[in-house]
């Protein structure tokens, strides 16, 4: 039977993939690299090449690269969100559906590298659900945890995820956005292509931000949110018209001594 891996890579640095991560890579045939139709994540391609080249001999493995579509913008509604998420994963699925056919040999293993881990915002692990649900191809999977770049920002800044006797939200800057700021202690924020923490800059709230965590861009800021946050967006311009992308996280805490 065929067998898929989808291998946590971590945040980006091929020197935060886990000994587990790099064992399997060793057992890997074919990895399969999704790429943008418009070529918008050719960085992120080209870190999974050099995370091959670092830990794998050449002529061990091979490697298919497959275009997918973009997903489609519009719609404010959550509903509307789901909607072309979903859609977006049908023609996903498709396209993995057909890799899976047609690139690997019965008894070989392929895998994805996932950024961060394959359980935290990211569809891969769901997407192979519904393949193997749908009995169109026969196939076997595991997952490889990997590290996220929530750890990585809190170990940069040297803090602690939680504090004593307080609980930790990880949500999206779409989600958060349904929070009144007095509702939020300890928020992990990813996904925020807004800056959704616009909103909370009147109030008397930290903040740890990171970007490209781990990677020799990255960025680091924390401090008053009201004071550092001309700072967060400026870089974080810069930044993204430098690169052509951005990935960002941050944490939201409020001071403990006006928590009871």
């Amino acid at each position: 039977m065929k067998k898929i891996y989808l291998i946590g890579i971590g945040p980006g640095s091929p020197d935060y993939l886990t000994v587990r991560a790099i064992n399997t890579m060793k057992e890997v045939d074919v990895f399969f690299f999704l790429e943008k139709e418009r070529g918008k994540n050719e960085d992120l391609i080209k870190i999974r090449e050099e995370i091959l080249m670092r830990y794998l001999s050449e002529g061990t493995y091979r490697v298919v690269t497959a275009k997918i579509p973009e997903r489609k913008k519009g719609g404010k509604t959550y509903e509307a969100y789901k909607e072309r998420v979903e859609t977006w994963r049908q023609k996903k699925a498709e396209i993995i559906t057909e890799l899976i056919k047609t690139e690997m040999k019965d008894r070989e293993t392929g895998a994805f590298l996932v950024w961060g881990d394959p359980a935290l915002y990211d569809g891969h692990l769901e997407i192979l659900e519904h393949i193997a649900k749908e009995g169109v191809v026969n196939f076997e999977y595991e997952v490889i945890p990997g590290i996220t770049s929530i750890q990585i920002l809190t170990a940069k800044h040297k803090i602690p995820l939680n504090r004593i006797g307080e609980s930790i939200m990880i949500t999206t800057g779409r989600k958060l956005k349904e929070y009144s700021t007095g509702e939020v202690t300890n928020a992990i924020v990813l996904l925020d292509s807004c800056s959704v923490f616009k909103r909370f800059q009147d109030t008397n709230i930290d903040i740890y931000w990171g970007s490209y965590l781990g990677d020799e861009d990255e960025i680091l800021i924390s401090g008053k949110l009201k004071d550092v946050i001309d700072d967060i967006k400026k870089l974080k311009n810069e930044a993204k018209k430098k690169k052509g992308w951005i990935m960002d996280t941050y944490l939201l805490r409020q001071p403990e001594e006006t928590n009871e």
